[in-house]
């Protein structure tokens, strides 16, 4: 018995999710042990706190493949086991959603379409890779393509008044993708004419 094939809406938001993991990958590559009591872009949060939601995150991503979203929250560990961890789970949640079976995900009783899902994990985890790289001072901008494929699910989430991200804040209209896609989600980034957070 062979596995059905997956949709091809599917299928291009597993693309974009594999990008986003390549590019966040690399985000926690660059963290060293005197990174982890850093304040990062997000208000409050240092490091430590971000790795750790980052996991929860990934956690979460990899039970969506499976047809809903339950809570969970990863024990602390030290930095390097924590980024290790991080970089195994990334690895891992491309493989689960490849065999995603349900064209549905269940996130807190409202039922989504497991592409929109999909694209939901690939900007949550490429703004966090954002995040670190600006946290250790050696991260790199989002690249362009994986911008522009982000920027239509970074509108609907800045529309949604999601809570888990900052109110959007402005950037010249003539800025590179990735500057639009942070600013959705309340980051600033240090494209010329925008403030640098």
């Amino acid at each position: 018995m062979t596995a059905e094939p997956a949709p091809d809406g599917l299928v291009a938001g597993l693309d974009v999710l594999q990008r986003a993991l390549d590019y966040t990958r690399a985000a926690l590559a660059t963290i060293t042990c005197a990174d982890v009591d850093r304040p990062t872009p997000c208000a409050g949060w240092t490091l430590a706190d971000l790795l750790a939601h980052m996991e929860d995150a990934l956690d979460a991503f990899a039970e969506a493949a499976d047809g809903a979203v339950g809570l969970s929250s990863a024990a602390p560990s030290p930095l390097e086991q924590r980024v290790q961890r991080l970089q195994a789970k990334a690895c891992a949640l491309l493989t689960a959603w490849l065999s995603a079976a349900s064209p549905v995900v269940d996130v807190a009783g409202h039922p989504l379409p497991v592409d929109t899902v999909a694209r939901i994990a690939a900007l949550e985890i490429t703004v966090h890779g954002w995040d670190v790289g600006r946290t250790t001072t050696r991260g790199t901008p989002i690249p362009e393509r994986l911008a522009a494929d982000l920027l239509p699910t970074a509108l609907q989430v800045a529309l949604s008044d999601d809570p888990r991200f900052a109110p959007p804040v402005p950037v010249p209209v003539e800025a590179p993708a990735g500057v639009h896609v942070l600013a959705l989600l309340g980051r600033r980034s240090s494209y010329p004419g925008s403030s640098s957070s």
